[in-house]
């Protein structure tokens, strides 16, 4: 896809990787916001695609949030509702998503790492919700981040603004893996190509009942990934082939259907 000012789409092999550009802050104003919405609705489409990566140009810094100017009272509901328009994308999105933070993620950069399924970032990376040094609050990561950690490190880091390093951001789970600056892009590839060589359909199926089961009583989220699972995936192709091709001791030829 071309048109973009602001953030370059890429598809290669089953991986759609959108690409902040607008170094060296890539700061989130509401037009290059409005092309991720359009990015994101494309990249859905994509019958290809079997992982989505956002990442960003620069050396140290993935975004420095979303731009202050737009969070004046005449544009701040514009721009809640073009933010909020990613991220609500983001957790819908049918395939898996992956940050992969070539530097620090603050303010709205950080709630964008973290409404992704799995984000990976350089060791020299910070993260951290800085919004109440201006006097106001990240909504998306007041909801998350406690979803994702402990509740009073959630706290300590959304009331006291303070920024974390990438191997604290690991530890407590923001974080999947954290690599060297120097093959940081190669170590991201590697990354997602762990799910690059399976089925597409599974990939769905599996995600879709990882979502929906969260949060429910055990046994309302067995019924319903069960129905899921022999009902859905059990008529596809690919369930077919792959159980076919482990009794047959052979790789599994994925026709993504």
């Amino acid at each position: 896809m071309t048109g973009f000012k602001y953030i370059t789409y890429t598809s290669d092999n089953g991986l759609i990787t959108l690409t902040l550009n607008k170094p060296p802050y890539n700061v989130l104003d509401i037009e290059m916001m409005e092309e991720l919405n359009n990015a994101l609705d494309e990249a859905a489409k994509d019958e290809s695609a079997k992982v989505l990566m956002i990442t960003a140009k620069g050396e140290k810094v993935f975004s420095a949030g979303v731009d202050v100017m737009d969070h004046t009272p005449d544009k701040v509901v514009l721009m809640i509702e073009v933010f909020h328009g990613i991220l609500k994308r983001l957790m819908v999105f049918p395939l898996p998503t992956v940050a992969a933070l070539n530097g620090s993620a603050m303010g709205g950069g950080c709630e964008l790492a973290i409404a992704c399924d799995m984000a990976v970032a350089t060791e020299e990376t910070k993260l951290g919700q800085p919004e109440i040094k201006l006097g106001v609050f990240p909504p998306i990561a007041a909801i998350l981040m406690p979803k994702v950690m402990p509740l009073a490190r959630a706290m300590e880091l959304l009331l006291g603004g303070n920024l974390i390093d990438a191997q604290e951001a690991k530890s407590l789970g923001l974080l999947n893996r954290v690599f060297p600056r120097a093959t940081f892009e190669q170590d991201a590839r590697a990354f997602v190509e762990q799910f690059l060589v399976q089925s597409r359909v599974a990939l769905m199926y599996t995600k879709r009942a990882i979502r929906e089961a969260s949060g429910k009583p055990f046994f309302e989220a067995l019924f319903w990934v069960e129905q899921t699972y022999l009902k859905e995936l059990m008529s596809t192709d690919d369930a077919i082939e792959g159980l076919n091709s482990f009794m047959e001791k052979r790789k599994p030829v994925w026709k993504n259907k």
